[in-house]
């Protein structure tokens, strides 16, 4: 076995083998620096080009495209809070130390844990694949559950200052989870007779409105930098500050790369979840909590490290059971299958040397991924002080492209901008978002291994199983620690002031959760009609987010009395808070994006698009034309040759494009606008 280890690493570094692997990390870092990309999409484009290749090679390609996604994807979430697929988490310390003029610091930081995590990974695939088949075969459907619960749980109580919103809006992810087919029976549910919902909701146009859009639209209203610190006055900010952040707590940098890698191990719910728990470990293990929120390095180093240890723990079902973690991990089952390999006893004996130059591509490729990011860290960091007119344009584009590879409809665009309004409010009324996304993530996992343990173990009988006691225990002490520490903050008065669901605006925050009871109650009344398997989950979760909405209501309802009665009456009341929340700003920025569908609908995307950026630059942020039409070339030159050429997406066909091609000749290159 010692033999075939290092056999292992000399095949990885043969060529053409090591210049596959160098290929790959190249295409996973631009894959996962783009909004909306990420290792799946890298997976499935590169797929097909593995057919005729020997397995090593094959393997160099796909691992070292697949494990540095989640070390490039922390560049917008720290850069710009647009988080990727594996940074949701990074994104609660790492924009606001970005705000702090401290992009470098925590960039320097992450590049850091991510190559410890990745080689931690990928060292415990390797010393674990021949023992871990007790642990992955005792996770059975009640456990799954369970993990979601605990999930979830982290995620709302770790998010904001009130644990009944943190609740109310994970389970209100959960009901949004159940828009369309239900997974146990055809039946179609809260698709209101259209042809997108009936699908369901694609997750990725969500998380590019919720977060995306509002952090932009600051930018834009403000005309500001992402950092509010000049450069020059910026201290303790830069790379190698991170890198020494990291050896510091390199005690929680251990833990988390082993969370990472134990939790990746769990087929279905680990990758989804990993980063949270590492997040809400690193919160729950520390002496000083006030940071976190609002520019905490720990926030970033703890979900990051895990995130890419969980790689290396993902394949250890996969490679050694054939039972896939993810769905990244049940694409990489079908290229084993694809190139003669049989998952399971094959891979640790007379294949083990395939096993094992996989270990080696995943530890090589977050080594060379560190590098390359450490040596380009500086030029992404100086886009924190670059003038917000100029971000705003080119990261609209990344949004709503990255929103088209949904399903390629116009819904994606409109689930873009419904969103987007919908996480500006939550962001102005103390609603934390993370709960949202994470909730819809989990929802279908939740729903099938609810169903399933409820139908094999006769109802409830599930829950006194061993390990789902133990991850009950786990729910039961992250819901006690997280409401003692707001207990705690409240009666010290040292209330986080920044940060996710911190915004003071009840207001705003009122009308948001008469809706959010109404959608409840909405929910509650429809789900009658179905039968009991299809309407025991978005039920449960709907009367248990309504209750936490009332509870909401309860303290809200008096707090806006006071508002009101302390401004002298309702309308001077309502003015000032539509000045705190901005929605002046708010309205004219979230009627550019509208114009851009609209826009897109009549002339095409190819060209709305790069008209909005013009149109932006010159009225909005009073660039001359000059700049305004070489950005709008730009803007439209990647939308022609990256998103037509190389990903061959579908367009939406535009009302002119008939008018246009009936006038001009058949010559005419119709494809660089339609």
């Amino acid at each position: 076995m010692f033999e075939q280890f290092f056999h292992g690493l000399y095949l990885v570094l043969q060529w053409p083998s090591i210049g596959f692997l160098c290929l790959g990390v190249f295409i996973g870092l631009w894959l996962g620096v783009l909004p909306g990309l990420g290792g799946i999409v890298g997976l499935v484009l590169l797929l097909p080009f593995t057919f005729n290749m020997d397995p090593v090679s094959a393997f160099a390609l796909l691992l070292g495209m697949f494990a540095v996604t989640s070390t490039s994807d922390t560049i917008t979430a720290v850069m710009v809070g647009v988080p990727g697929p594996s940074s949701q988490a990074i994104m609660l310390d790492g924009y606001p130390l970005a705000k702090q003029g401290q992009a470098e610091r925590a960039l320097g930081a992450s590049f850091a844990v991510s190559a410890f995590g990745g080689v931690f990974g990928a060292a415990a695939l390797a010393l674990s694949l021949p023992i871990m088949q007790p642990l992955v075969l005792s996770f059975t459907s009640p456990e799954v559950f369970m993990l979601g619960v605990l999930g979830l749980s982290l995620v709302g109580m770790l998010s904001g200052r009130s644990i009944p919103k943190g609740i109310a809006v994970a389970t209100f992810g959960l009901v949004i989870a159940c828009v369309g087919y239900a997974p146990t029976i055809s039946i179609p549910r809260f698709h209101f007779g259209t042809d997108y919902l009936i699908a369901g909701l694609p997750l990725i146009p969500i998380i590019l409105g919720l977060f995306g859009l509002p952090e932009l639209m600051e930018l834009a209203i403000r005309n500001v930098s992402i950092s509010q610190v000049p450069r020059d006055q910026t201290q303790g900010g830069r790379l190698f500050d991170g890198v020494k952040d990291a050896m510091k707590n390199w005690w929680l940098v251990t833990r988390c790369a082993a969370i990472g890698t134990y939790i990746g191990v769990l087929p279905g719910v680990g990758g989804s979840i990993v980063d949270w728990v590492a997040y809400g470990h690193a919160v729950q293990s520390a002496k000083d909590k006030s940071k976190f929120g609002h520019g905490d390095i720990r926030g970033v180093i703890a979900p990051d490290v895990a995130n890419n240890a969980c790689k290396g723990g993902d394949l250890i079902p996969t490679v050694g059971f054939g039972i896939p973690g993810s769905l990244g991990a049940a694409i990489l089952l079908g290229a084993l299958v694809m190139q003669g390999l049989k998952p399971g006893p094959e891979m640790l004996g007379e294949s083990v040397h395939i096993t094992f130059s996989m270990v080696w591509s995943i530890a090589l490729a977050n080594i060379m991924a560190s590098i390359i990011m450490f040596m380009t860290a500086r030029q992404f960091a100086r886009l924190a002080f670059v003038p917000g007119h100029l971000i705003v344009p080119g990261v609209i584009l990344f949004v709503f492209m990255g929103a088209w590879l949904g399903s390629a409809a116009l819904g994606d665009w409109i689930t873009v901008l419904v969103f987007g309004i919908v996480g500006f409010l939550m962001k102005r009324g103390g609603w934390p978002r993370p709960p949202l996304v994470l909730a819809m993530v989990l929802g279908a996992i939740m729903e099938n291994t609810l169903v399933l343990s409820m139908r094999v173990h006769d109802g409830l009988g599930w829950l006194g199983r061993p390990i789902v006691l133990v991850i009950l225990a786990l729910i039961a002490i992250t819901v006690l620690l997280s409401v003692t520490d707001i207990l705690k903050s409240k009666r010290t008065g040292n209330v986080p002031k920044a940060g996710e669901g911190t915004e003071k605006n009840t207001l705003v925050s009122l009308p948001l959760a008469f809706v959010l009871l109404a959608l409840f109650a909405y929910a509650i009344v429809d789900a009658q009609q179905w039968p009991r398997a299809v309407s025991l989950f978005p039920l449960a979760a709907a009367i248990i987010g309504g209750a936490m909405v009332l509870l909401v209501l309860l303290r809200e309802i008096p707090e806006a009395r006071g508002v009101m009665a302390a401004a002298g009456g309702a309308p001077a009341a309502i003015r000032s808070a539509w000045e705190k929340a901005e929605l002046t700003g708010a309205s004219a920025y979230f009627g550019y994006m509208l114009g851009i569908i609209l826009l897109s609908m009549v002339i095409g995307q190819k060209l709305a698009i790069p008209l909005f950026v013009a149109l932006y630059l010159v009225r909005w942020g009073e660039y001359d034309w000059k700049v305004a039409l070489t950005y709008a070339a730009a803007s439209w030159a990647i939308m022609v040759f990256f998103y037509d050429w190389i990903m061959n997406l579908l367009w939406y066909p535009p009302l002119i494009e008939p008018l246009v091609r009936g006038v001009l000749p058949a010559r005419f290159p119709f494809w660089l606008f339609f």
